[in-house]
């Protein structure tokens, strides 16, 4: 169980384990992991997967979050692409408009509001499906693949996404 600021624990929050992609165990984005006891923990804690045993969600390193945005509570988990920097919402399929109850979606939007000012963004990712979050709307993009990058375009009255392709190997 990773330790965040303040003492935070996982515990009983397993929604990573739904949420992300895990090559190492063969588990797509969206389903549960095998090993996964929903309200319980990691079934392989002890030697679970590198990628499991370092990450560790928003919610559990910001102390400006409260408890509502624990994953299990929120029913998204909050990211940050360590290349990037971009914030990710990455919201359990099953409840795919969580992130739009108060007080989640007023402050993602400001989020979303600072990002693109600092030329940053904030993206919402249901299953394997991507948007980026405006302040007061949303750009769907679609599937991304590994490498894939969005680059907002304001054309002075609205934004448009491009999306990046990887360079091919």
């Amino acid at each position: 169980m990773a330790l965040g600021i303040g003492g935070r624990t996982c515990r009983t929050c397993t929604l990573c384990c739904k949420l992300f992609e895990l090559p190492h165990l063969q588990k797509p984005a969206g389903r549960w992991c095998q090993h996964a006891k929903p309200g319980v923990g990691c079934g392989i804690h002890a030697t679970r997967p590198g990628e499991c045993a370092t990450y560790a969600c928003m919610w559990m390193m910001a102390p400006n979050l409260g408890d509502e945005w624990k994953p299990e509570r929120a029913r998204f988990v909050l990211s940050r692409d360590q290349v990037s920097g971009a914030m990710s919402v990455v919201v359990d399929p099953a409840q795919a408009t969580a992130w739009r109850r108060a007080p989640y979606e007023a402050q993602i939007r400001q989020w979303a509001g600072a990002a693109i000012s600092a030329g940053g963004q904030v993206l919402l990712m249901t299953g394997r499906k991507v948007s980026v979050i405006l302040p007061n709307s949303e750009i769907e993009v679609g599937v991304l693949e590994a490498g894939d990058s969005i680059q907002l375009i304001h054309d002075g009255a609205r934004f448009h996404a491009q999306v990046i392709k990887a360079a091919a190997a």
